[in-house]
């Protein structure tokens, strides 16, 4: 019985809210017309982003409410509304998720009316259920009525609120347009990195190597000594050219990912890194087991890698962790840190209010094509999810998230 009562007694706050938005948008309804006159008439055009505006944070509420009671979020599907005024008329006009929110305030004036003249009756149902049970000593009738309405009011509004099939592919293609863009913008920085590397390294290599075996060759036949020098200097010339472009293939694609998969690859990064770096590893080294495409292979070892590198030259810590667990969707990367933090990205956490020890953030690693902002590209370009918390302080901890089909 007292599960019943407390549940009661949530579910009168819930329609009671239910009531109070319901009045709120009849009152609403003035702004609708004032915004329909000012559009038809031209003039008043600009209002109706607006009052889109503000219906999706009407709605937006409503999620919230929704989400309060049954612990099921409703997602979000909208198009931004932003650019020049022709832009935001196309945009709230022809948005799927203005639809979606239009659909769901008609019907709302209809059920959500009913709560709104019913919440007055819950105090005399209560009288007469507690007469009822003291009485006739049977249970509540009306306690678990309330309940059932505020269950009808929450799936009702959820079902209308869901994103249609139109507004989730749109909001799929603005994030595909939008991963597809940091994907070129990785690609690019990557050609970058690899034509610097040539010019600077191979490339000036082999032009000295030419240089010192046409001076030998003129050189061979007046001064046989001197030839012999070149020609031994020349062939240092040439190995460290070889040992440049060995430093541009890795790279590309690590060979040391073909020969010891990702788990042995990124061991032997911790064994290189200077730092003392413990590596946990779980469902990754069955040598029956599939492994990961290569494209995932490759982002989760330059994930580690850079993370690494950056808490060598940044963080100040001796101590490091890496993660590598494969899960049902893929393979989840986490590299943690004890460093001093406070990393500059999008994904840092608040400083803490008070820190273990006095530090100097570290410099913003968002370099292009490396840092922080490099691993975003690599995991984007898959289709992965990449948090940073850094408080200044410390810890650093980094998660990808890279999907794969096994």
């Amino acid at each position: 019985m007292g599960t019943t009562v407390r549940r009661a007694a949530r579910g009168t706050v819930q329609l009671g809210v239910a009531a109070a938005m319901a009045f709120g948008m009849y009152l609403f309804i003035t702004v609708l017309l004032i915004t329909a006159v000012a559009t038809l008439a031209v003039v008043g055009a600009w209002m109706l982003p607006e009052t889109v505006i503000l219906i999706r944070r009407i709605a937006g509420a409503k999620r919230h409410q929704v989400a309060a009671w049954t612990g099921r979020t409703i997602p979000e599907a909208y198009q931004p509304i932003e650019g020049t005024l022709r832009e935001r008329l196309r945009i709230a006009v022809r948005d799927p998720g203005t639809r979606t929110d239009a659909r769901w305030m008609l019907a709302y004036y209809v059920y959500g009316a009913l709560f709104f003249l019913a919440v007055p009756l819950w105090p005399l149902g209560l009288v007469v259920d507690g007469v009822w049970c003291g009485l006739l000593r049977r249970s509540a009738v009306v306690l678990p009525l309330i309940s059932r309405l505020a269950d009808l009011d929450a799936d009702w509004s959820e079902a209308l609120l869901r994103p249609s099939p139109g507004a989730r592919l749109a909001e799929r293609v603005e994030e595909l347009t939008a991963t597809r863009a940091d994907a070129i913008a990785a690609h690019g920085a990557e050609l970058r990195r690899i034509e610097r590397d040539l010019h600077d390294g191979a490339q000036a290599r082999l032009v000295a190597l030419s240089m010192r075996i046409g001076l030998a060759r003129r050189a061979y036949d007046r001064d046989p000594e001197a030839a012999r020098r070149l020609l031994l200097d020349a062939q240092e010339q040439a190995e460290a050219a070889l040992t440049e472009l060995r430093h541009v293939v890795r790279g590309i694609h690590p060979p040391i990912l073909t020969d010891r998969g990702l788990a042995g690859a990124v061991r032997a990064l911790a064994a290189a890194s200077g730092l003392e770096v413990s590596v946990e590893v779980s469902g990754l080294e069955d040598a029956d087991g599939p492994r990961p495409p290569a494209a995932v292979e490759a982002a989760a070892y330059f994930v580690v890698a850079e993370a690494l590198t950056n808490a060598a030259k940044h963080s100040g810590c001796d101590h490091a962790e890496v993660h590598l667990t494969r899960t049902v969707r893929g393979v989840d990367v986490r590299v943690r840190d004890d460093g001093r933090g406070g990393a500059e990205t999008s994904g840092s956490a608040a400083p803490p209010a008070t820190s273990p020890r006095p530090a100097t953030p570290a410099p913003p690693l968002t370099t292009d094509g490396s840092g922080i902002l490099g691993m975003r590209r690599r995991v984007a370009a898959l289709d992965g999810n990449m948090t940073v918390t850094s408080p200044v302080g410390g810890p650093t901890v980094i998660t990808v998230e890279l999907p794969c089909v096994w």
